[in-house]
């Protein structure tokens, strides 16, 4: 009998990290995903045969959705785990047997480094980046846990603008599926602001499968928790960054603080 062929690590030893973890004391109760940081290509895959105008596209990451969950993070003093690699070398927020976890097309262009992927080559990228992603989830959920803290997940997105030629009219967009408690008031609190076009479900549906972090920490567990959208163009430096970060903060905090949030609510 042969053992296993063991699969190569992915990164090398001086490669930034497959995830990153942001005031990893921090006192709320509430945890900050980004599922989509970073558009970095670990050097072995050679930038997955793409220039690097593709890969700083939307497709390659969620522009602006890391600088948001940064000033997010200090403001409320919470713990954020942010993905460390592109989407398109694997996708942290979709199920690894979903044909678009590591797309050999993403929104028209070809992805030459996913055309025909092996087995093992898939592996490798789930490894390396997919499973240590969600392990440091599970870890910080699990501290709350142990400190007897129901802690909140808000999982920082961001979508572009137009999408095969549809404008997309939304500023900003709460997607949800079971679990009410941060999303509704979340929703009112949004469109009181008087300057926000807000999506409910949209530009994507938590109801069709969309947000496999969600899915898989909080849901079942009856975690309260939400996935924001927010237009790119809106966040795309550091001062609309900066002003959605306050603007969210300051709807967030009085619905965070809400005793419903204290205790799980499984469906």
């Amino acid at each position: 009998m042969f053992a296993e062929r063991t699969i190569p690590p992915l990164l090398a030893t001086d490669e930034p990290p497959a995830v990153s973890i942001l005031r990893p004391q921090g006192q709320a109760p509430l945890l900050l995903v980004c599922d989509h940081a970073s558009r970095q290509v670990p050097r072995a895959l050679a930038d997955l045969g793409l220039p690097e105008a593709e890969l700083s596209r939307h497709i390659g990451w969620d522009i602006g959705a890391a600088a948001v969950t940064e000033r997010l993070a200090a403001r409320l003093d919470a713990p954020a785990v942010l993905t460390g690699y592109s989407r398109l070398v694997v996708d942290c927020n979709r199920r690894p047997d979903d044909p678009t976890s590591m797309p050999d097309i993403s929104d028209g262009t070809a992805v030459p480094a996913n055309r025909d992927l092996s087995d093992a080559g898939r592996r490798q990228r789930l490894e390396a980046l997919f499973h240590p992603y969600h392990e440091r989830i599970a870890a910080l959920l699990h501290g709350f846990q142990r400190r007897g803290v129901v802690p909140a997940v808000v999982s920082v997105h961001s979508f572009t603008p137009v999408m095969r030629g549809f404008q997309r009219p939304w500023h900003i967009g709460i997607l949800w599926n079971r679990d009410p408690r941060i999303a509704v008031p979340l929703l009112a609190a949004l469109e009181a602001e008087g300057d926000l076009v807000v999506g409910d479900n949209e530009p994507y549906s938590a109801r069709t499968g969309c947000g496999h972090t969600i899915n898989t920490h909080c849901e079942p567990a009856g975690i309260p928790s939400v996935m924001l959208e927010i237009r790119q163009d809106l966040i795309a430096d550091a001062a609309g960054a900066e002003a959605w970060a306050a603007r969210l903060e300051r709807l967030l905090r009085p619905i965070l603080a809400a005793p419903a949030l204290r205790h799980r609510q499984v469906h």
